[in-house]
């Protein structure tokens, strides 16, 4: 588990016990202010754990989901619009209108870390507002995997969410006609 400064502190009260559990190797410093209590942390958790308020989504929730086998060289997240600039390089941000951010929100253990991601159904959403900025073969490979995986869609959670967002006439359009 990882844990932050605040928390190693309260659990070891001061900077000398904090300091010895470090060297007694019942505690790990992982990063500056984070800890944990195992030597390696897995890059992914370590990302879930600094950005408490940040989604997967697009490349890292395809990928997270199975729609696709390309794992992504960037983890992809969708944060609040006023939130701060996440200046991570294996990180790309999306800013997002805080009325639509938890929409879909959803949690995911992959390989024992537990994620923030967006459902199936947010996600065909994302995938049609972010099509054209998207390889035509990496987009045409995920519409197969809904294609493949159109029972496992929730329609009736699709249609609560689509009138929440803007184009929602449009996105519907293309879903029809490209997925369903």
């Amino acid at each position: 588990m990882i844990y932050s400064y605040r928390a190693c502190m309260d659990k070891y009260g001061t900077d000398y016990n904090l300091k010895k559990a470090v060297n007694d190797g019942t505690l790990f410093q992982i990063e500056k202010g984070i800890y944990a209590d195992r030597d390696r942390v897995s890059e992914l958790e370590l990302v879930m754990f600094k950005y408490p308020n940040a989604i997967l989504t697009l490349d890292s929730a395809f990928y997270y989901h199975g729609l696709t086998d390309v794992i992504p060289d960037k983890y992809i997240l969708n944060t609040g619009r006023n939130a701060s600039k996440i200046r991570n390089k294996k990180i790309k941000q999306y800013f997002c209108s805080e009325d639509l951010l938890d929409i879909g929100k959803t949690q995911m253990n992959h390989q024992g870390v537990d994620i923030r991601i967006y459902d199936l159904e947010r996600l065909i959403i994302e995938l049609i507002k972010y099509r054209s900025k998207l390889p035509y073969d990496y987009y045409k490979e995920i519409v197969r995997s809904y294609r493949e995986r159109v029972y496992d869609i929730d329609t009736e959670k699709l249609q609560e969410y689509l009138p929440m967002f803007p184009a929602r006439v449009k996105i519907q359009s293309i879903i029809e006609e490209e997925i369903f």
